[in-house]
């Protein structure tokens, strides 16, 4: 299993009490800190403007800002979002800036794409909330125009969404054909579809029915296409909370629950419930995390993108992991 790291840029309260001015060093140190690590393949960011499960004045970093950013100050792990909402910006001007970081770094972008769903930022932020259905056309539509921007150095594209006529796109990323696609989201009858016809990656339920259903319908949709099943690399997100004795981990959530419980209230305890064992299959010791894993990749799960909450104020979970569950992946 291929491993990536989400690095906290504050979207999940987790650079709360961190002095903005100190909060790019704090990304940085924990990017350089997976860059030097070979066991780590990538870095993530999420891409949204409020703080969840609640808005609050509390930071949350810009995704392709940072998406620069890394690509200038890192060498070698691969950068991507999970995942950029198409309509927070035209896939016209997406595809321009995504092809300027893959130069800056050296061909190490990924293209983390879906429909996108916090309402409240939508709003907010003055794009509306389309129902579902318009924000998947909008998907399927935005991945052509960037497909044909990477491969062909123009696109024209005369859909229901968006209107594209010879627009260019030079230079070309250093990638080819193109920036990967990571096709986020599970839906089956059009999200599934999308992933079938344009995907290098898929991202989506991370437990072992869901991962296994989702995992069929891709591949009928890959035989009704005629594309390569197999050529698609499926990977999940999971939150990590990994303590060396199962007795251990009541304590560790606590600690959790105490620093985001000023910001959240009482929606802290939906909040810590995430990381519970029924609720991650990444939350428990070393080894019952590579048991559950380990049948993950018996059902075809190939990458593996990895949530610490605690990761902006101790490493010490990171460590772990790395000495004794990533080895045992890879």
């Amino acid at each position: 299993m291929r491993a990536g790291i989400f690095v906290p840029q504050g979207w999940r309260h987790d650079l709360v009490g961190i002095d903005p001015a100190e909060q790019w060093q704090t990304m940085h140190s924990l990017a350089a800190r997976a860059d030097a690590n070979p066991l780590w393949e990538s870095i993530w960011v999420y891409d949204h403007f409020h703080t969840v499960p609640v808005p609050s004045d509390q930071a949350t970093h810009e995704a392709w800002t940072l998406m620069a950013a890394f690509a200038a100050s890192t060498s070698r792990v691969r950068l991507g979002q999970m995942c950029t909402c198409i309509q927070y910006r035209e896939p016209t001007y997406l595809a321009k800036v995504a092809t300027t970081v893959d130069i800056v770094s050296g061909g190490r972008v990924e293209m983390g794409i879906g429909a996108g769903w916090y309402e409240h930022e939508w709003r907010a932020y003055g794009y509306g909330f389309p129902q579902a259905p318009e924000r998947l056309v909008a998907l399927r539509e935005g991945v052509e125009i960037m497909h044909q921007a990477w491969t062909t150095g123009t696109a024209t594209f005369h859909g229901t969404r968006y209107d594209v006529d010879g627009a260019l796109f030079y230079p070309q990323p250093l990638q080819k054909p193109g920036i990967p696609f990571w096709i986020a989201g599970g839906g089956e009858k059009v999200t599934l579809k999308i992933a079938a016809k344009y995907a290098s990656y898929t991202n989506f339920d991370g437990s072992p029915e869901g991962f296994a259903a989702k995992s069929v319908i891709l591949r009928a949709h890959c035989d009704a296409l005629g594309t390569d099943f197999d050529a698609i690399v499926r990977s999940a997100n999971y939150n990590v909370l990994v303590v060396e004795k199962e007795s251990d981990l009541d304590a560790a959530r606590q600690r959790l629950d105490a620093r985001v419980r000023p910001y959240l209230g009482d929606r802290a305890d939906g909040f810590v419930a995430e990381y519970r064992p029924e609720r991650s299959l990444a939350v428990g010791t070393p080894a019952q995390i590579v048991d559950r894993l380990q049948r993950m990749q018996e059902l075809g799960l190939g990458y593996g993108i990895f949530y610490f909450p605690n990761a902006a104020y101790d490493t010490t979970e990171i460590e772990l992991f790395e000495r004794e569950v990533l080895p045992q992946l890879s």
